[in-house]
């Protein structure tokens, strides 16, 4: 039996945009694998507009992130003294990928990622949400309308409730399960040779 991988992740963080690439290798490499997008909810909800010191913090972060993962940064969002800090509506944009056509989830995750922290577009927005999944394939009105729906607020919530039960409170965070044990392999960003090295530990101690 394959194991199966659950990725906690949330569209609007940084390090989740970071990891990306390094779980694209681990899956190109290990085509066995199955993988469930969570949404974890990294800042649902908000209403406040950042700060100048909560900007200058995600500056210094998103450098990091930059350094680490060798992936480009538009600060085109941190100069606008307007942007409120929602992930929800991105969350809720991959739910709802997942719930018209799964195999887009992961793009359209990507897709979100790289329009807001490559392109600077504002994906705290259902309209740019809506532009996106039109350029993953979806038609934008049936999207747009279905992201909007009550159903996929539930759904979205129920993400969050999902990965809160679990203890889950880092993003990115990878667990995989053979069965109904989970294991965690990794919170937070780490290269696909260790989560390859981590993969082979789970798959010998579930094989025992």
């Amino acid at each position: 039996m394959p194991l199966n991988l659950r990725y906690f992740a949330d569209p609007l963080c940084s390090w989740c945009y970071g990891f990306g690439p390094e779980l694209a290798k681990l899956v190109a490499a290990r085509t066995d694998l199955r993988i469930s997008l969570v949404m974890g909810g990294l800042r649902p909800y908000n209403r406040e507009r950042m700060s100048a010191a909560f900007r200058d913090m995600l500056r210094q972060h998103w450098s990091h992130v930059s350094t680490a993962s060798g992936l480009p940064f538009s600060q085109a969002i941190l100069d606008r003294e307007d942007f409120i800090y929602d992930t929800e509506p991105a969350c809720r944009a991959v739910v709802t990928a997942r719930q018209l056509f799964p195999a887009q989830a992961m793009p359209m995750l990507k897709s979100i990622q790289a329009a807001f922290y490559r392109d600077g577009r504002d994906a705290t927005d259902p309209a740019v949400l809506a532009d996106i999944a039109a350029e993953n394939g979806y038609d934008r009105d049936t999207f747009l309308a279905a992201m909007e729906s009550e159903s996929m607020r539930l759904a979205t919530r129920a993400d969050f409730t999902a990965t809160q039960s679990l203890g889950v409170s880092g993003f990115p965070t990878v667990a995989a399960s053979r069965g109904e044990e989970l294991y965690l392999v990794t919170s937070g960003y780490v290269t696909h040779d260790v989560l390859e090295y981590r993969l082979v530990e789970i798959e010998r101690l579930t094989l025992q």
